[in-house]
């Protein structure tokens, strides 16, 4: 199909724009650089990350306050992260800190345990979300409102869930729900109906769609595109990041070629969207002159640079150890679009080569294992079907409260499994209930992006409470799920990032919030790494050079226990599930960097 050159005024046409795609595929890159480009011509932007993984600050290469921070040298623009944590604290404290001192302090400790799940923190980060959406002083001020949000699953479901609250609000007849009568969610009934509203004009709200010229990527953009039209967001468009416009070897051509294969192959809904381009860059985007750069056009062709090939352990040395120390649940975790779906399944297959009794599972809402399918022979697979999860969670606590309650207080129990929380705290049941099979098998967990995994692991401690609040029972799984989680002899997470600088940043807080958890993290894996391919493409030699300073930075860290995986010339097949299993990939690795000494020498 034909793509048009990228062309900022076709864009943007309205003044909120969402850009959204599945993880990787540089969502970030474009709505920086497209807030900073609208505020250098004079708008006044307001940019927001939805993401509880944002790495503005890395992209910006400043600190962001609460509230939002001006960029000194763009004083158009300033820059907002919706921190899902400080959110849930102040909103716990706007419902609870009127109470203090006139209930009970034992009243208060009850609301207070209300308020302590996960779903608290998603209801504050979406209340900050719909006033962003709704605020008048907000629209007088910025000519632009632009949202960097979370990869694909979680912004569906943050986008629905003004439809869905308001739903719930307007049924609600008894004045309960998942936070307590005390909430005061009623009184944002307006704000929300607004927010819908908002969403679903053509005049005030754009999607834009982020992807890259890959297949899984596409097919993400073709469902989201789906859905969100399904919620009434209609002003839809895409933007293709990353082609490749230049050749010089084998492996860049194979990439452009596969490039070319997927654009042909274009997901029909997405066909039908006004679609732009944007080439692969030489660099990597961070601070105010590359994003300043990435939107031009007739970038200079980068000289001729040296590139160290760094040393790194083989993805079998990784199976090897796992199978040895015998550990029983594997969680991938790390920024979105660093492979954790492709290692989670290479460690699975690898591991049930060596004989163990696996099974693969994820905690992503947008569930890739599909793609792999085929290729998972001998290893379980554990699908999580939120809709079923939630009406088996709903059947199990009615039945129990039809035993014990009369039909009044039954009418409040019903009300409350009506409400969104309800469906959480029922996945993360099944959740537990997976893990829990490591009594038996060995459990590999590809988990959603950095930010919502956090959030899972911080609600096992506080899901416990939130069951017994709805009437349900804490199930032995997750009371066990924590202490096992914890334990270093059982559990180990393998950190993938790429050999970039965003990546790497994420990884390192994302080793240290673990750390709080606290869960210890002992390998590392960096992904998709050009320096360890033989690259001749000026393109391509020019993002190989500049990895070596993250490979080091990850050794550091992770004190040698890092593995390295090259960029593979069929990378494109194998993202779409035409997967080597461990020993393949490790044993072609190896091979390649004997070929390459034997030609360095």
């Amino acid at each position: 199909m034909s793509l048009e050159e990228f062309d900022e005024g076709k864009i943007v046409s309205s003044p909120y724009l969402f850009f959204t795609g599945k993880g990787g595929v540089g969502k970030t890159s474009v709505s920086c650089a497209v807030a900073l480009s609208l505020a250098d011509a004079g708008k006044k932007v307001l940019l927001v990350s939805t993401d509880p993984a944002s790495n503005l600050q890395d992209v910006f290469e400043m600190d962001i306050a609460e509230g939002g921070t001006v960029v000194a040298d763009c004083p158009n623009l300033t820059v907002m992260d919706v921190d899902p944590q400080r959110a849930a604290a102040a909103y716990r404290e706007a419902v609870v800190g009127p109470y203090r001192g006139v209930l009970p302090d034992a009243a208060v400790r009850n609301i207070e345990e209300q308020l302590s799940g996960s779903c608290t923190v998603e209801i504050a980060a979406f209340d900050e979300f719909a006033r962003l959406l709704t605020d008048p002083v907000i629209a007088a001020t910025y000519d632009h409102v632009i949202f960097d949000t979370a990869p694909t699953g979680h912004t569906l479901r943050m986008l629905a869930l003004p439809s869905a609250w308001t739903s719930y609000l307007d049924e609600n007849t008894t004045g309960t729900s998942c936070l307590g009568q005390l909430s005061g969610l009623g009184d944002k009934r307006e704000d929300y109906a607004r927010a819908v509203s908002t969403l679903s004009d053509k005049t005030m709200t754009t999607l834009i769609l982020v992807a890259r010229p890959q297949r899984p990527t596409l097919a993400e953009a073709e469902r989201s595109s789906a859905e969100l039209f399904a919620l009434g967001i209609e002003n839809q468009l895409l933007i293709v990041n990353g082609i490749l416009e230049e050749t010089g070897d084998e492996l860049s051509e194979e990439m452009r070629v596969s490039q070319h294969d997927a654009l042909a192959a274009m997901p029909e809904r997405l066909s039908h969207l006004a679609t732009f381009s944007l080439p692969l860059k030489p660099f990597n985007v961070t601070g105010l002159g590359y994003l300043r750069t990435f939107l031009g056009k007739g970038d200079p062709t980068p000289e001729a640079v040296a590139v160290d090939h760094p040393g790194a352990h083989s993805l079998q040395d990784l199976v090897d150890d796992l199978y040895t120390t015998g550990k029983r649940v594997i969680f991938t975790m790390g920024k979105g679009g660093v492979g954790k779906t492709t290692l989670a399944v290479a460690l699975a297959k690898g591991l049930a080569a060596k004989g163990a009794k696996v099974r693969l599972t994820t905690t992503d809402p947008a569930d890739h294992l599909a793609f792999f399918a085929a290729q998972l022979d001998g290893v379980a697979v554990s699908h999580i079907d939120e809709d079923r999860e939630l009406e088996r969670y709903k059947e199990e606590v009615l039945s129990k409260a039809r035993e014990v309650m009369g039909e009044e207080d039954l009418a409040y129990v019903e009300e409350d499994l009506r409400s969104p929380c309800t469906q959480e705290i029922a996945v993360f049941r099944a959740f537990a209930e997976i893990v829990g099979k490591a009594d038996g098998e060995v459990v590999v967990i590809d988990t959603a992006p950095t930010g919502h995994t956090l959030l899972l692991l911080d609600s096992t401690q506080s899901y416990g409470t939130q069951i017994e609040h709805t009437g349900g029972e804490v199930p032995e799984s997750v009371a066990r799920l924590l202490p096992r989680l914890r334990d270093a002899d059982e559990t180990d997470v393998i950190i993938v990032t790429l050999p970039e600088a965003t990546p790497v940043f994420e990884a390192e807080r994302l080793r240290e919030d673990l750390l709080r958890v606290p869960i210890e993290n002992r390998w590392w894996v960096v992904n998709q790494s050009l320096s360890m391919s033989d690259v001749k493409s000026p393109i391509l030699r020019a993002r190989a050079a500049s990895e070596k300073q993250w490979f080091d930075r990850v050794n550091r860290v992770s004190k040698g226990m890092t593995v390295g995986i090259p960029w593979l010339a069929d990378k494109g097949r194998v993202d779409e599930g035409e997967h080597e299993d461990a020993a393949l990939q490790a044993s072609r690795y190896d091979r390649g960097i004997q070929e390459r000494r034997g030609r360095e020498s």
